[in-house]
């Protein structure tokens, strides 16, 4: 009993350390609002799509008696939305991104007409382009209980995307002290975001090609199989056997190596996150 006092007594002594240290040193202990539905919504796809797959690989094992069938048919159910979907996803990424290059020389644009700094990010909030629409009203709200730059980073925290930061930054550094060229530097930050979703684009539309062409190829030998199990059985008796499994786990692992490599390939890692200092890290820099 004494044992397990003494290890709950350290556990509970290390986790207050951990917290102390993180707070000291500025960690993100805990996720966001916008982070946590993510990882909600993630784990209830994760859990939809094992479920999936489980019912789908006990139904190929009953059709066909083969377990290595069995074990792919589980394995591409898991892999097909990543290997053949997201398309809606990636898209919204792009459509992301260019509103955020909108956004900011809807800023500067207001700012050009003679209004403050805070009055312009208030201004936008009226017609803030659809894909960060409740971010930047939201970012309104907060300037009327809220300092900028505290309003302004916690809605560089809910838009959570590196080119964001850039331009949270930006704005930071304009709110902070006053800034020679806002709006030309907002400017070339537009430039810039726009040129990287077009980049997007452009890369997404090449794979696209890719995907269509997989898709044709997994379709024609899906349709093979299942005529050939509905017209003519015998023919794939040969699979029945031990060494028939096994020459179907090669044939059956190319296809998943293939297609594992295809998905990895497909994917488009953001840059890190440029977070801007917080008050305290500027002031602090100032006195050194």
């Amino acid at each position: 009993m004494s044992a397990l006092v003494a290890l709950l007594t350290g556990g509970l002594v290390g986790i207050g350390l951990w917290l102390a240290v993180g707070a000291v040193a500025g960690w993100q202990l805990l996720p966001t609002r916008n982070q946590l539905a993510v990882k909600v919504d993630q784990a209830q796809q994760t859990l939809t799509r094992f479920g999936l797959a489980v019912l789908i690989a006990v139904v190929v094992l009953m059709v066909t008696g083969w377990p290595v069938a069995a074990v792919f048919a589980a394995g591409g159910t898991v892999l097909a939305p990543r290997l053949f979907g997201g398309s809606r996803a990636r898209q919204a990424a792009i459509d992301k991104t260019e509103a955020i290059a909108s956004w900011a020389e809807s800023v500067r644009d207001t700012m050009a007409a003679a209004a403050g700094l805070e009055e312009a990010l208030t201004a936008t909030a009226v017609a803030p382009p659809a894909a960060i629409a409740p971010e930047v009203r939201r970012l309104a709200e907060r300037l009327r209980h809220q300092r900028l730059t505290d309003a302004l980073v916690s809605f560089g925290e809910e838009l959570d995307h590196p080119s964001s930061d850039l331009v949270v930054a930006a704005l930071t550094i304009a709110a902070r002290m006053e800034a020679a060229d806002l709006g030309g530097l907002l400017s070339r930050l537009a430039v810039s975001i726009r040129d990287d979703a077009t980049m997007r684009v452009k890369v997404e539309v090449g794979r696209q090609r890719l995907r269509t062409s997989a898709k044709i190829i997994l379709g024609s030998v899906a349709a093979t199989v299942v005529m050939l199990m509905v017209l003519n059985r015998t023919y794939l008796d040969a699979y029945d056997s031990l060494l028939g499994q096994a020459m179907l786990g090669v044939v059956g692992g190319v296809f998943a190596g293939g297609s594992w490599l295809m998905a990895r390939m497909s994917d488009i890692d953001l840059p890190e996150r440029f977070v801007p200092r917080t008050t305290s890290d500027v002031g602090q820099g100032a006195s050194r």
